[in-house]
């Protein structure tokens, strides 16, 4: 799961995300991080787990307009609605709230200060703040 964060005006938030489940599929939270990582794609894992990037517009939902509800790849929290999904050019599902708290954390790779965003229950990393939320 890429997401991207971002907040812009009146403190709207956009979330930018990758490897989300539109439907719902049986909870794993029960089962460890490894068992949760089994079924993912190389991709996915190194995105979830390694906190690597995946390209953009290659994600499945960046340009998806269907209703319903994202959930975490590894654990399938619900993660965000449909409802609060933008397009925000960066060829990544982008969504201005969250359905859930997320884990927010400082990172000071690449040269510059980012907040890295998880999924609060199993530290899926879902992407960074951007500062591009709608107006």
């Amino acid at each position: 799961v890429q997401v991207v964060i971002s907040e812009r005006g009146q403190g709207f938030k956009s979330l930018s995300c990758q490897f989300l489940l539109l439907s719902s599929q049986p909870m794993l939270n029960h089962l460890g991080r490894r068992a949760m990582s089994s079924h993912l794609s190389e991709l996915q894992r190194a995105v979830c787990r390694e906190g690597k990037t995946e390209p953009p517009f290659q994600n499945a939902y960046w340009n998806h307009k269907e209703k319903g509800f994202y959930d975490c790849v590894c654990c399938d929290l619900r993660l965000f609605s449909s409802e609060h999904k933008f397009d925000s050019g960066t060829g990544w599902p982008s969504f201005f709230q969250s359905l859930t708290r997320l884990k927010e954390i400082s990172d000071l790779s690449l040269g510059m200060k980012r907040v890295e965003v998880k999924c609060s229950q199993c530290d899926a990393h879902l992407g960074h703040v951007f500062e591009d939320g709608p107006a």
